[in-house]
């Protein structure tokens, strides 16, 4: 879990204008349409314009996505992507559930403690939805960047630099767009990472505390941000909105505030050491 108190130090950006890039490029709709029990599974968000008028649910039955942690952000990301649609939903985490997870990990109950998170993660989705493929996958590691081949996004939720910078790299180098969330203590952060812009341009190298055993967490904290992955990851899919791409959302649980920041690629200008 990537954590950095003092958020003022960030690379420089225009607030007043987050982004200036154009949103993702919506996903081709493929296959066939939408069956009579999907759409009244659907049926609320196909009641929303922005989604029902784009193919945005038709993108979302056809895209391949990978959820890497199944902890405290990846809980409501698996939930609400899986629930939303979907097609392919693969979740990678090679850790077990333990009691300290219990009270912000909502997928899991005092039975599954001992159990390996993706694999009770990925039943629980595909039992909520059973017009998604849900399976655990194995787990990233060093050297194995090609475990992230062949999906249409990756959703970062893990907790420890190497897996961090190694979605980083990977994506980069195949110019892939992924959705980047952290959390720790009351604060959390959220972004759109690509070949435009990303982790490293934020943070050129590891630092502060790595995980919520290191610095703590409020529960609901990563909920809230899990939340706001999981709808960035639904604008990109589904080609509607501003996705947070070149943009940093930050938000302080204390404040109950968010802040959107701008920012600049770490080639185009220096990054303030944080």
């Amino acid at each position: 879990m990537l954590y950095t108190s003092g958020m003022s130090a960030l690379p420089p950006g225009d607030p007043s204008d987050p982004s200036g890039t154009p949103g993702a490029a919506p996903l081709p709709v493929q296959g066939e349409t939408l069956s009579r029990d999907e759409l009244r599974r659907y049926g609320r968000p196909l009641l929303v314009p922005e989604w029902a008028h784009s193919g945005a649910q038709e993108r979302l039955r056809a895209a391949r996505v990978l959820v890497v942690g199944a902890g405290g952000l990846g809980c409501p990301v698996l939930s609400y992507l899986g629930g939303a649609g979907v097609g392919t939903l693969h979740v990678s985490d090679g850790d077990t559930v333990s009691l300290s997870n219990l009270h912000r990990q909502t997928l899991y109950t005092v039975g599954d403690v001992g159990r390996p998170k993706a694999q009770v993660a990925a039943a629980r989705v595909q039992a909520l939805n059973p017009h998604v493929q849900v399976r655990a996958v194995e787990a990233l590691g060093a050297g194995r960047p090609d475990l992230l081949d062949g999906y249409d996004l990756t959703v970062d939720c893990t907790d420890n630099f190497d897996t961090r910078y190694l979605i980083n790299d990977a994506c980069v180098a195949a110019g892939r767009r992924w959705v980047w969330g952290a959390a720790g203590g009351t604060e959390g952060m959220v972004s759109v990472f690509g070949p435009e812009c990303s982790l490293r341009d934020l943070f050129p190298e590891p630092t502060g505390a790595e995980s919520c055993d290191e610095i703590g967490v409020i529960g609901p904290l990563l909920g809230v941000v899990g939340s706001l992955m999981a709808a960035e990851a639904l604008k990109v899919l589904g080609g509607i909105g501003e996705p947070l791409i070149g943009s940093l959302l930050i938000y302080d649980l204390l404040e109950a505030r968010l802040r959107r920041i701008g920012l600049r690629p770490a080639r185009a200008a220096a990054a303030v050491s944080l």
